[in-house]
């Protein structure tokens, strides 16, 4: 029997009629609670395995653990690899979706086919692309559990999942209606949307922006962090951490909001009492839907702006690498992906070099 460390807490590992076993002695691993292991616990264990009554209790209470029993110790095996925001949706989602129906259930009586009649649930009033979402949570919840062995197979391995049958449909603005919306909004916020079309920057990512993360030498902004429901986080990915080019057309508006914006100001975009913009709801709300309306162009969502620096730019012959880079994407083969209807196809004739 052999006393390890896992996550900073005590466990100890076995084989019994040839099968390993692992489990939590629910103390932490420091000096002192090892030489309790060592000299009491341990022992006692083996006296019990000996007397082949060690795992009819374990049993007894291993299959009474229900999912909202269990469900925080699976949210903290991943806490650290998780960002914040990431983690408090998820258990959002938790308490929403999962825990009404399966929460003081045992987790040993979770059937594929609960699960299954749950997901159809689902699948009623929500697309496939949230229900797989719900369901990462849940069949995440129920990995840890067998990593424990509460359960000796995830019964999710056994239900087909949703198909992904929602994109995010991009339609692009083109090049007049960009300057028509810019030019709607107030002076105070037009560097804004115009870093939105000119970039390809995020919305988080924009009101993320501080001044210090401006080169005004080399002519080129530092994503650095991303601001959401209040809350400064890293960029969506490690590629989303980078420097996006100050092009041309954009220079202007970043001057003129320098000479708008006080001097003390830290974040680029800062509300009426000089604090940063939380989410970009309000912006949406003020600013975004009534110049829309003003422009007399029918309504889509801000991230679009995204969408169109990236069209227009490729439409119109810019380097794929370049488009990509400033996207923060991994590499330009996702851009192309995403964006290949847009590439300018030049006409000419096929083949040509056979005839030759």
């Amino acid at each position: 029997m052999k006393l390890i460390s896992r996550d900073g807490r005590l466990w100890i590992t076995f084989y019994h009629q040839s099968i390993r076993y692992r489990r939590s002695l629910d103390l932490d691993d420091t000096k002192s609670n090892r030489k309790k292991a060592e000299q009491y616990i341990i022992p006692e264990i083996v006296y019990k395995l000996n007397q082949g009554v060690f795992f009819e209790k374990d049993e007894q209470q291993t299959k009474a653990i229900t999912l909202h029993q269990f469900m925080p110790t699976s949210f903290e095996i991943h806490k650290h690899e998780r960002r914040e925001l990431t983690q408090k949706k998820y258990d959002q989602c938790y308490h929403q979706h999962i825990k009404p129906q399966f929460g003081n259930k045992p987790i040993a009586q979770i059937k594929p086919s609960d699960l299954a009649k749950w997901q159809n649930k689902l699948l009623e009033t929500r697309s496939g692309k949230t229900v797989k979402a719900i369901r990462t949570v849940f069949q995440t919840i129920l990995e840890d559990a067998m990593m424990d062995e509460i359960i000796t197979i995830n019964p999710f391995t056994r239900v087909k999942s949703p198909k992904n049958d929602e994109t995010r449909e991009k339609k692009p603005f083109s090049k007049e209606e960009i300057f028509a919306i810019i030019n709607a909004v107030p002076e105070s916020m037009q560097c804004f949307f115009a870093i939105g079309f000119f970039t390809g920057m995020r919305t988080g990512e924009i009101i993320g922006l501080k001044w210090e993360d401006v080169d005004w030498d080399e002519g080129i902004i530092h994503v650095r962090r991303s601001r959401r429901q209040g809350i400064e986080t890293l960029p969506k990915t490690k590629n989303s951490i980078r420097e996006v080019e100050i092009i041309d057309v954009l220079m202007p508006y970043l001057q003129k909001h320098r000479e708008l914006t006080s001097r003390d100001s830290v974040y680029i975009f800062e509300t009426s009492r000089n604090k940063p913009f939380n989410t970009c709801a309000k912006i949406g709300v003020w600013y975004w839907q009534p110049a829309l309306v003003k422009a007399g162009i029918p309504y889509r969502n801000l991230y679009q702006m995204r969408h169109s620096f990236a069209s227009l730019m490729i439409a119109n012959g810019e380097d794929i690498l370049w488009v990509s880079n400033m996207l923060g994407h991994k590499d330009s083969s996702m851009t192309l992906q995403k964006y290949a209807r847009y590439v300018k196809q030049t006409r000419r004739k096929r083949a040509s070099f056979l005839s030759e």
